[in-house]
């Protein structure tokens, strides 16, 4: 038997927990990503059974639009999570820039599904409006549908910060979308109960409608930031900023940049500029002031990808003996 003095099981115990943290496995941002997705896939099929279970016993019309968006979520959860595959394969041959665009057709999809999900809600509004049905136990489907409501609200919260701490547009959209159909069951919800204390049923399915403009909402909104990632939008005006004081604070050597260009591409920021430098500099050290630059940019912003034209400065666009490696 071994004795330990009692001052040592405090290092004992702090070791013990160091070796258990090192041992558990240390999940990638890809990990991460692709473990999210895959369980959308299941949480979006729970979701969408309980809401379905809440129309089946109300028969309630706008309970069906919210139902129905949920076989939205289902099929965008899956084409998200094969996006998001394909976007973080390597670059290759054929594909020199990566793959990381994949995302957003996952993301236009996504806003496709939804536009057509409003449209077959409108539908059913249609045929509501001409045979008014009372609600059957309305209460018990409320219940159950709010359940399904609270799940989507924690879900949806992880999707956005996730999607945004590591630039991921399918996860970000999916996780809004299904913040919208949170929004919408909460709607819902208040909407029928008010219809069941006040005996009105023309509110079932004017609240239909109500969720089937708002899904055409947020459809356009989805498709339309997805578009603008496809046409290689630039980072915005603060992140600009950020970029040149990176650069200027670490180009001591040069003489100037110009020419700065950025573009998205899903998680991946490409910057691109031109660095003047006195035209009797030798290579190696001008590479020098690139490797610098290119470390600092990199320290700074995830997953970018740096492209820096070195030119002699006869290429200058300012006047000469201009210092702090200014911005034409």
């Amino acid at each position: 038997m071994v004795a330990v003095e009692g001052g040592n099981h405090a290092s004992i115990y702090l070791a013990v927990g160091r070796l258990m943290n090192e041992a558990k496995p240390i999940l990638t941002s890809k990990q991460r990503i692709e473990r999210l997705a895959a369980w959308s896939i299941v949480v979006a099929f729970g979701v969408m059974g309980l809401k379905y279970v809440a129309y089946y016993l109300t028969g309630s019309v706008a309970l069906y639009s919210d139902a129905l968006e949920s076989v939205v979520n289902v099929i965008a959860s899956a084409a998200a999570l094969w996006a998001i595959r394909v976007s973080h394969k390597p670059a290759d041959q054929d594909h020199p820039y990566g793959h990381h665009k994949a995302e957003y057709f996952s993301a236009v999809l996504e806003g496709v599904l939804i536009v057509l999900a409003a449209l077959l809600i409108l539908r059913e509004v249609w045929f509501a409006w001409q045979e008014p049905r009372p609600l059957e136990q309305p209460w018990l489907g409320l219940a159950i549908n709010g359940g399904a409501a609270a799940i989507n609200a924690g879900w949806a919260l992880l999707l956005i910060r996730t999607g945004r701490r590591h630039r991921s547009p399918a996860l970000l959209a999916d996780g809004q979308h299904i913040m919208t159909d949170v929004v919408t069951s909460v709607g819902v919800i208040i909407g029928l109960i008010a219809a069941v204390i006040t005996g009105w049923r023309f509110l079932d399915p004017a609240l239909a409608v109500i969720v089937a403009l708002n899904i055409l909402w947020q459809g356009w909104h989805v498709i339309g930031a997805s578009l603008q990632g496809l046409m290689d939008v630039a980072v915005d005006h603060e992140e600009t900023l950020r970029i040149r004081d990176i650069i200027s604070a670490n180009s001591k050597g040069a003489l100037e940049v110009h020419d700065l260009k950025t573009r998205i591409a899903g998680r991946a920021v490409f910057i691109e500029f031109h660095l003047v430098v006195d035209a009797g500099m030798s290579v190696g050290d001008s590479h020098v002031i690139c490797d610098r630059i290119e470390d600092a940019l990199k320290a700074e912003i995830p997953s970018v990808r740096v492209t820096i034209h070195v030119e002699p400065d006869d290429e200058a666009k300012l006047p000469k003996g201009t210092t702090a490696v200014p911005f034409a």
